[in-house]
């Protein structure tokens, strides 16, 4: 940790990330993903691998803790939008 730059960084991270687990924790209970956007997930899960690619480039420890759990959450719901569909 450098400084309070990092730790807005973590809690940012955090809040973005987390915004992702209730749509994850929904969509595993009821398998239902008919309304739920391929391309939205498909270009979600290309930006977060690019940010978190970017994160371990410039060594952000914020950037790609957040990046890292976030394509975890976007990619399983990727999955889950393929499977179910």
């Amino acid at each position: 940790m450098t400084g309070w730059s990092d730790w807005v960084g973590f809690a940012a991270g955090l809040c973005t990330t987390a915004a992702f687990a209730p749509q994850v924790f929904k969509t595993l209970r009821s398998r239902s993903v008919g309304d739920i956007s391929l391309g939205m997930y498909a270009l979600m899960v290309v930006g977060i691998a690019l940010w978190l690619i970017h994160g371990l480039a410039v060594g952000s420890a914020p950037v790609v803790a957040a990046n890292a759990v976030s394509l975890v959450l976007v990619g399983l719901m990727l999955a889950m939008k393929l499977r179910y569909k």
